[in-house]
């Protein structure tokens, strides 16, 4: 008889294949001018097998080739290097960090932005209310010859499946956190919001942002199966990451879910992760 884990396993590759994931390794198409391409991932922090589960991800990063990536549950301990530092530095992007934890612990955990190419200094927020341990990052992707600025944001959202209304309360938050330091670039907003894009608790969310994945996959509208940002071998199949962007500065060129294949029994994550290329429009 299948185990309970084998059988979930088998699920997930099954839809990932409904779900037009290639069982092959696809390459990134190359990159049009003026584009961003955007990679948001939970790492699960340290569960698993994590030497294993980074050679996957450094490998399909790098295949990927995304300007901003967004990252959450990363974590640091002794014996455990910053995972995105690490990250970072394998793959030559540039790192901030952040996390309620004081800067001098051993051990820390929080949310992270890489970036390849230049960029201004990360700003932190904590997320209300403040017992919930929640922050946001903020970084301004530099305006230059090959991509225009980009207010570029990660978060990761309160998680228990009732906790609409602390969510809510952190959309608030991160909202005035945008409006106290966007630039004036083009906003993206990307993470694990921990419940659907169509929630009530992320309305304000919506006022001003477009979902992507939504935006170029409106025949998965409601399917969760062939669209789930989650791992069925692990977790039940549900879109709680996505990519959120100023609607008036870009328009979405691709959406697809990434890291969603095993490789000898070993998957990147208990998430999957959500690749978005954006287009600006000025």
């Amino acid at each position: 008889m299948l185990t309970r884990r084998f059988f979930l396993a088998a699920v997930a590759v099954a839809l990932s294949a409904c779900a037009g994931a290639p069982v092959a390794e696809r390459a990134a198409e190359p990159a049009q001018a003026g584009e961003v391409r955007v990679l948001t991932l939970n790492l699960w922090h340290d569960k698993g097998d994590w030497p294993k589960r980074r050679a996957v991800i450094v490998e399909e990063v790098r295949r990927l080739k995304p300007d901003l990536i967004a990252l959450q549950e990363v974590l640091q301990r002794p014996g455990l290097a910053n995972q995105a530092e690490d990250l970072g530095q394998a793959l030559g992007y540039r790192v901030g960090f952040v996390s309620v934890d004081p800067p001098a612990a051993e051990r820390r955990y929080g949310n992270a932005i890489l970036l390849a190419g230049a960029g201004s200094p990360v700003q932190e927020h904590k997320l209300e209310p403040l017992n919930d341990y929640r922050t946001a990052v903020h970084v301004f992707a530099g305006d230059d010859a090959r991509r225009p600025g980009v207010d570029f944001y990660a978060t990761h959202l309160h998680n228990e499946r009732g906790g609409g209304a602390i969510r809510q309360r952190q959309i608030d938050s991160l909202l005035g956190f945008i409006d106290a330091t966007a630039r004036g670039g083009r906003t993206i907003l990307a993470g694990d919001f921990n419940t659907d894009a169509d929630a009530p608790e992320l309305a304000a969310l919506r006022a001003r942002y477009a979902d992507a994945f939504a935006t170029a996959h409106p025949d998965l509208a409601g399917d969760a199966a062939r669209a789930s940002t989650l791992n069925p071998a692990y977790l039940p199949a549900q879109r709680i990451d996505h990519v959120f962007y100023d609607p008036h500065g870009f328009a979405v060129t691709e959406a697809r879910i990434v890291l969603n294949q095993s490789r000898d029994g070993v998957w990147p994550s208990d998430h999957f992760g959500l690749f978005v290329r954006l287009r600006p429009l000025r």
